[in-house]
């Protein structure tokens, strides 16, 4: 099958706020088979990895299947939370928007299952 490289922004849609001195992303697949596919290739550790400058106590994933949607807590990524901290984002609004700029190699047969509306 080909491969093509994707932003998750393509084939994903996201949301992100503080809990705390962390933060949390829900990423939510345009499909259930783009859901499928983000269960093996958008690990906990691969989370971690791409925001390892900021979330310095690690990462969590929650599977919500039933809603095709993966949810990540940063933890220790706002510098102390909200009222603590001098940080540009405190609330870590732009974490969901950096994770969907994460580049992912996809079977582009699985893209077609992806409803434009």
């Amino acid at each position: 099958m080909e491969q093509k490289q994707v932003k998750l922004m393509d084939i994903a849609l996201a949301r992100s706020g503080d809990k705390g001195n962390g933060s949390n992303v829900g990423v939510i697949a345009r499909s259930p088979e783009i859901y499928a596919f983000l269960d093996k290739e958008l690990t906990a550790a691969r989370v971690a990895d791409h925001f390892s400058e900021i979330a310095l106590g690690g990462v969590t994933r929650y599977d919500l299947p039933n809603l095709n949607a993966f949810n990540f807590l940063l933890e220790e990524s706002l510098g102390g939370g909200g009222t603590e901290t001098l940080i540009t984002d405190a609330q870590g609004k732009v974490h969901g928007l950096a994770l969907l700029h994460m580049e992912v190699n996809i079977d582009e047969s699985l893209l077609s299952t992806i409803k434009h509306d």
